[in-house]
């Protein structure tokens, strides 16, 4: 998947900057927004708008959803150039919910750097990070390759449904953040990565689906896969933030430790909470809800994980959600090359070591 990665990221990256231009000006804001009523301050939008979304996005990232619909495109039989403005979509959407998440978490770092909000401040942030939310609609109301009027709706319907799933996912992930007891059961948890993680997969292959005009059934199958390799990343991601405090940090782009820093009710956790004694819980609890921990208390939530078999228990069920999501491409009519590709997707969510 390296590969794959490597040769569609630069091609994601020229396409998302026709979109979202690093210089606006008057002729860009006229063009994809709109003549002015009054006038524009495309100084203003620069600083407010492009400046800090650039900022992010130049930090790196996979662009693996970008590139995953492109697989998928490419799978339905169909030339993925013809869809490069729709692979934005999806990449776009991530990237304003990871600004809006970093404020709502309070997190310090993403990609290596301080958070958006430590450089820009949070009015700045929240503004970009929602209107990364709605900008994808203007490639729709564009309408490149020419969709009929039919698709074009599948496809607004699909995205204000996921997105706001999304919320919903978000909204539970707030709430458990701020209650300091471990209440939550695995269930609810993998609801919430459903929605929150899962619901972006979801757009990322029913989107694919839509505009290649696939039927009910299979969009309904890709979306399936698209949800369960969604959910397996994001434990993958929870385990990784585990090993990174355990050795260096550094190459995975966050503090080491962040999630236990963030109060994180992760499926670890969770595990922990029901295999440990209750003074071990009640201490963990503790940690997790302090504004601040020392690097002795990080490491005691870790040794703690490993000590209940908890995180082994959420590589097992990343493992068995990634062979789910393997399933469900056996049910797809795709291009066995591209289906090959999609399988190795799902085991390097889980395999990465960044």
């Amino acid at each position: 998947m390296r590969e794959v990665f490597e040769e569609w990221r630069p091609v994601v990256d020229r396409e998302i900057e026709r979109l979202l231009p690093r210089t606006i000006d008057e002729a860009y804001l006229s063009e994809f927004f709109g003549s002015a009523r009054y006038e524009y301050d495309s100084n203003g939008l620069q600083r407010a708008l492009s400046d800090p979304v650039w900022n992010l996005l130049d930090r790196g990232g996979k662009r693996w959803r970008a590139i995953v619909f492109l697989l998928l495109v490419e799978g339905f039989g169909e030339d993925p150039d013809e869809y490069l403005q729709y692979a934005c979509i999806p990449e776009i959407l991530h990237n304003g919910t990871i600004i809006v998440d970093d404020v709502e978490d309070e997190a310090d770092m993403r990609r290596g750097d301080p958070a958006l909000h430590h450089i820009s401040g949070k009015d700045v942030a929240l503004n970009a990070g929602n209107a990364m939310y709605f900008f994808p609609l203007k490639i729709l109301t564009h309408n490149p390759a020419d969709l009929s009027a039919e698709r074009r709706l599948s496809a607004y319907e699909m995205l204000m449904h996921e997105l706001n799933r999304t919320h919903l996912g978000q909204g539970m992930d707030i709430y458990w953040h701020n209650k300091q007891t471990i209440d939550i059961t695995e269930a609810e948890y993998l609801e919430m990565c459903a929605c929150k993680t899962g619901c972006l997969g979801r757009i990322v292959a029913r989107l694919a689906a839509i505009v290649t005009g696939q039927d009910d059934a299979t969009e309904q199958t890709v979306g399936e896969f698209a949800e369960l390799m969604s959910v397996a990343f994001q434990i993958g991601d929870d385990i990784l933030d585990i090993e990174t405090s355990d050795e260096d940090g550094g190459a995975f782009g966050k503090a080491a430790g962040n999630d236990i820093r963030e109060g994180k009710k992760t499926l670890m956790v969770i595990h922990a909470a029901n295999n440990a004694s209750p003074q071990e819980v009640a201490r963990m609890e503790n940690i997790l809800w302090a504004d601040e921990n020392t690097t002795e208390e990080i490491e005691t939530v870790v040794e703690l994980l490993y000590e209940t078999g908890s995180v082994d228990y959420a590589r097992e069920k990343a493992q068995q959600l990634s062979n789910d999501a393997r399933a469900c491409l056996q049910q797809l009519d795709l291009d066995p090359n591209v289906a090959d590709q999609l399988a190795a997707f799902t085991r390097f969510v889980i395999d990465r070591d960044v």
